[in-house]
C-alpha cells in the first residue's frame, strides 16, 4: 500500500512538472535546470519535442545512479522521467499568464513542490538531482542549494543563445525552486535522538536493525521511581524519524523519547550506504 501512494505522489509530482513545465517556463523560453533545462534547449533550437531529449540526455546518469542509489530510487527515477516526458507531448505549450516574471515565479515554484514530492518519495526528475543526490550522500550541503549551484551554467547556456533577460528570469525559477526543495526534501537535517527505556536489550536490536547506525547506551535510573532504564541516543536524519517512531512505540509504548535538531555532525556518521539500504526497504 505504502509503494502504492508512493507511486501516486511520483505520478502527481510527475504531471506538476509537466504543467510547469508547458505552460509557464517554455513559453517565455525560460528554462529550468540542469538535464532538463539542456532538453528544453535542444527541444527550442531543434523539430525534436523537448520530452525526446529528456530520455536521451538521462542514460547515463541513471545509469550511474543504479550503482549509487539503489534500484528502487533509480526505478522511481525512470518512472517520474517517463511520465514528465509523456506529459509535455500531450499538455499544450501555452502562455498562461504574458508577465514573464509571474510566470518565473509560479514556475519555479510548481517545480519546486514537485520535484520536492519525488524525491521525499524516493524518486526523482533524473538529470542534475541524481548528481545532487550523489554529492549530498557525501556532504550535508541542502539539496536545493546544491542543485542551484549546478544549474547555473544553464542559465548562462540560455543566456548566450536567447537573451540575457530570460536568462535572469530563469535564474529567479531556478532559485526559487531551490527554496522550495529544501522545504520539502530535509534529508540533510540531522536530529538527536534520545530513548529512555525499560526495553534496553530489545530497542537496541530493533534501532541498529532499522536505521544501521550506532548508537550510545549508558545505564540510567528513574528518579522518583528508582527504576533501572536504559538510555539509547544517536543521531538520525529528519526522514529516518517517521520511519522510527512506530518503531520505538512497538517495542517500548512507554518509553521517553526526546528529539532534538543537531546543528552539525562531526565523526563517522553513515550515509551512503545507509541511503541506499533505506531506499530498498518497504516504506
Amino acid at each position: 500500500m505504502d509503494k502504492i501512494y508512493g507511486s501516486l505522489v511520483i505520478f502527481a509530482g510527475s504531471l506538476l512538472l509537466a504543467v510547469a513545465f508547458n505552460m509557464f517556463l517554455l513559453p517565455h523560453e525560460m528554462l529550468s535546470g540542469g538535464v532538463t533545462g539542456i532538453a528544453m534547449i535542444f527541444g527550442l533550437l531543434t523539430s525534436t519535442n523537448s520530452g525526446y531529449w529528456l530520455i536521451v540526455l538521462n542514460i547515463p546518469i541513471v545509469i550511474l545512479a543504479w550503482m549509487k542509489l539503489g534500484k528502487r530510487f533509480v526505478l522511481n527515477s525512470i518512472f517520474s522521467v517517463l511520465v514528465t516526458s509523456i506529459a509535455m507531448l500531450y499538455i499544450p505549450v501555452e502562455t498562461v499568464t504574458d508577465d514573464a516574471l509571474l510566470s518565473a515565479v509560479f514556475g519555479g515554484v510548481l517545480v519546486g513542490v514537485g520535484v520536492g514530492f519525488i524525491i521525499r518519495f524516493y524518486g526523482s526528475t533524473g538529470g542534475f538531482d541524481l548528481v545532487g543526490l550523489m554529492l549530498t550522500l557525501k556532504r550535508d550541503i541542502p539539496l536545493g542549494f546544491l542543485v542551484f549551484v549546478l544549474n547555473s551554467v544553464v542559465v548562462f547556456v540560455s543566456g548566450f543563445i536567447f537573451s540575457w533577460e530570460l536568462a535572469m528570469y530563469t535564474m529567479a525559477s531556478i532559485y526559487i525552486t531551490g527554496i522550495v526543495v529544501d522545504r520539502i526534501h530535509t534529508r540533510h537535517v540531522k536530529l538527536s535522538l534520545m530513548v529512555v527505556t525499560s526495553q534496553g536489550d530489545a530497542m537496541r536490536k530493533k534501532l541498529i536493525d532499522s536505521i544501521y547506525r550506532g548508537i550510545t547506551i549508558t545505564d540510567g535510573e528513574g528518579a522518583y521511581s528508582g527504576n533501572k532504564v536504559k538510555v539509547l541516543y544517536t543521531v538520525i536524519t529528519r526522514y529516518e524519524l517517521a520511519y522510527l517512531r512506530p518503531l520505538i512505540k512497538e517495542i517500548d509504548p512507554n518509553a521517553f523519547v526526546s528529539i532534538s535538531e543537531t546543528m552539525e555532525v562531526v565523526g563517522n556518521f553513515r550515509k551512503d550506504d545507509n541511503y541506499k539500504k533505506m531506499n530498498e526497504r518497504e516504506i
